[in-house]
């Protein structure tokens, strides 16, 4: 087995923390793994602030490419991170080997992660931002009212997730992708986890955010669970993530 890189981003609310179990398994495998806690985030809390978007998240994964000189790598992002794999991947599109998104997608340009659900859901989240997140932060969610019909996932990893979640600094949801498309010749894996191949075959022509999902050279496995499937299926996801590492130059 030829050893793969991986670069590993979270979505909302989490660092790298949330992909110790998978990262482990990957390292047990003789992969090399990089978590990262994006500024604002994680270890990295203390760098948050009204002032954080997107691009700074995306420049933060590009400099770890450069000045680790990472090549041939693995990039997967969860959720929001889709969002700055893709923008990370568009600046170094070189140093990618494939792209894999966990139950998200590449937006089009023009799009906000805000707008992802529609404007009533935005709209809430800006209510919230406003109430509780002091003008500039959405508070993490309900995590054990969202986990409560997922058997998978049990107190302790409840207890985890809530002590590593924190609130995300808005702008980093409000600020509109921008790509030139270098990253569109790169290899993709999509990992759906709460819809399906069938349901994303039947979205993607109506629903603008899910057109980039299946435009391009795309492989799709379905592992059915929650949204976080780091969480409720690590093993399984981190057996999918080695799949994909079958696929890179050795």
């Amino acid at each position: 087995m030829t050893p793969t890189t991986y670069v590993l981003i979270p979505g909302f609310w989490l660092g790298a923390a949330v992909w110790q179990p998978v990262a482990e398994s990957l390292r047990e495998r003789g992969h090399a793994v990089h978590a990262l806690d994006l500024p604002g985030m994680g270890e990295r809390a203390d760098l948050a602030s009204p002032a954080t978007d997107l691009t700074a998240h995306v420049e933060d994964v590009v400099r770890l490419l450069e000045e680790h000189d990472l090549r041939d790598v693995v990039l997967v992002g969860h959720s929001y991170g889709a969002l700055v794999v893709t923008g990370a991947a568009d600046r170094a599109a070189d140093r990618v080997a494939r792209l894999v998104y966990i139950d998200a997608g590449p937006l089009p340009d023009g799009m906000a992660q805000a707008d992802f659900e529609g404007p009533e859901a935005r709209a809430a989240n800006e209510e919230l931002v406003r109430t509780q997140g002091d003008g500039w932060q959405l508070p993490p969610p309900p995590w054990a009212a969202l986990a409560a019909d997922v058997p998978e996932v049990d107190d302790a990893a409840m207890a985890a997730l809530s002590a590593a979640s924190q609130p995300q600094p808005w702008h980093t949801a409000t600020e509109e992708v921008a790509l030139t498309g270098a990253w569109e010749r790169l290899p993709r894996t999509g990992v759906l986890c709460s819809f399906g191949v069938a349901q994303l075959q039947q979205m993607a022509p109506v629903v603008p955010a899910f057109a980039h999902m299946v435009a391009g050279d795309w492989t799709y496995v379905e592992l059915p669970t929650w949204h976080w499937p780091m969480v409720s299926r690590p093993i399984d996801l981190a057996d999918v993530l080695a799949d994909a590492s079958t696929d890179v130059p050795a």
